[in-house]
């Protein structure tokens, strides 16, 4: 069967393993044929261009209907399926001798809750219809934070940049972002990586930062300590860097649609600092207003930076901003697998912490707190707490009770992970006001 787009057929990883992939597109380079396949199953950062040599042609298959007898696939990652909803009202913790155990009295709601008609989870690009009652039939993309939904064409699934440069790093991008068609066939697009502003060429790029004054991204420095610090950005008034921070973001976010419409969030920029200036290691963003609490939407560490605990150091800073304008708040869903793994990562690690730190409030007797109280002290939403004690799978119901044993188990894996967060966010050295935006007009 000759290859063409569409079909399907097992390509060798590079660990020697098959799995089937789909062939999205094809190309003549150096008179040889490539193929862009995706990996079934598997993330689209691993997509990539292969010739026949790495394919089992024996087994191509001309679309994903017609496989029989599936071939035995190496385990890719997986959204793990919705968990039962249970509501807590309290927590006792009672000490045992290799063990914590907590007990939790509790009901379960067997029944999904409804989201509100206003202030729903806002979707992209005709799968929400606007409110306005003028224009009924009008499919119209509306502004969404984590911008979670985007075409999947054939456009959209194909990464479109080959390189790109920033400081002193060269980095191979994970997904398509939308970058303007010129820069698309470059080898190489060059980054300021003070302003972010996209450049074609080195000679390009040294006449830029000739002229470039910026050490810094723009706003206000709203954190300093060591060589860590974090700016703010209101995406109105800094409307070109907050365009190119996006552009940038979605090279590494595939759960993105980008606009171009800034105007609503504000971007927090955490840089590392050197004598040669504010160098960008990753951002989060927030809506200046949202309706379910959520106090992130989009969140990124740069590829060079991660692994070295920034990714946990962006959330709890955002947290922290949540403490003080004393709400609870939460990421906007769904998160990438990557920011799932960072943020059940930092709930187990707060919550745990919490737990261990636990004393009686009088001799003799048990120490107690509540979900809410957890809550409250982390700015974790209470839905949050709960399914990361579900995650971590804490939880045994005995005798009309919810328990919760912590073993000598978890608590080894607790310690270890701690000694890996060697870098926390100082409440101390955070200098920032929250802004009531209903107060002013259009933002």
């Amino acid at each position: 069967m000759e290859v063409n787009e569409g079909c399907r057929v097992p390509v060798r990883l590079k660990n020697g393993d098959w799995h089937y992939a789909e062939i999205l597109s094809k190309k003549e380079q150096g008179g040889t044929t490539l193929y862009y396949v995706h990996f079934e199953d598997f993330n689209k950062r691993l997509d990539d261009w292969i010739s026949t040599d790495r394919m089992d042609l024996s087994r191509i298959e001309s679309s994903k209907k017609d496989l029989k007898t599936p071939l035995k696939l190496t385990n890719g990652s997986r959204q793990s399926t919705p968990e039962r909803e249970m509501h807590l009202n309290t927590v006792i913790a009672t000490s045992v001798p290799g063990t914590l155990t907590i007990l939790l009295s509790c009901h379960q709601n067997g029944t999904q809750k409804k989201q509100p008609a206003i202030g729903r989870k806002r979707k992209t690009f005709g799968e929400d219809i606007a409110d306005s009652q003028d224009v009924p039939d009008q499919k119209i993309p509306r502004q969404t934070g984590s911008m979670v939904a985007h075409h999947d064409d054939i456009v959209t699934r194909m990464k479109n940049i080959e390189l790109i440069e920033i400081g002193r790093h060269q980095i191979k991008p994970w997904y398509f972002s939308p970058y303007p068609q010129e820069m698309t066939t470059l080898p190489v697009i060059y980054i300021c990586e003070f302003c972010l502003k996209y450049i074609k060429s080195p000679k390009c790029l040294e006449r830029h930062l000739a002229k470039c004054q910026a050490n810094h991204p723009p706003g206000n420095e709203i954190y300093r300590k060591n060589n860590i610090s974090f700016f703010e950005i209101d995406g109105r008034k800094n409307k070109t860097y907050a365009q190119n921070l996006c552009l940038l973001a979605k090279l590494f976010l595939d759960h993105k649609t980008l606009y171009y419409d800034t105007d609503p969030f504000l971007f927090y920029i955490m840089c590392e600092i050197d004598d040669m200036g504010y160098h960008i290691v990753g951002y989060f963003s927030k809506e200046k207003e949202s309706t379910e609490d959520y106090n992130v939407a989009c969140i990124l560490t740069l590829p060079p930076f991660q692994r070295k605990g920034y990714g946990k150091l962006l959330i709890e800073f955002s947290y922290e901003l949540s403490k003080i304008e004393g709400r609870t708040g939460s990421p906007e869903k769904p998160l990438s697998d990557l920011g799932l793994l960072s943020y059940r990562s930092y709930w187990s690690q707060t919550i745990m912490e919490i737990l261990l730190n636990l004393k009686p409030s009088e001799p003799g007797e048990h120490p107690m707190i509540t979900t809410n109280d957890i809550s409250e002290m982390t700015s974790i939403k209470k839905d949050d707490v709960i399914s990361t004690l579900q995650h971590l799978n804490l939880i045994n119901y005995y005798k009309g009770q919810y328990i919760v044993t912590i073993t000598n188990e978890a608590l080894e894996a607790h310690t270890k992970a701690a000694k890996k967060r060697t870098i926390r966010i100082d409440p101390k050295c955070l200098h920032w006001q929250p802004k009531d935006w209903n107060k002013r007009g259009k933002w």
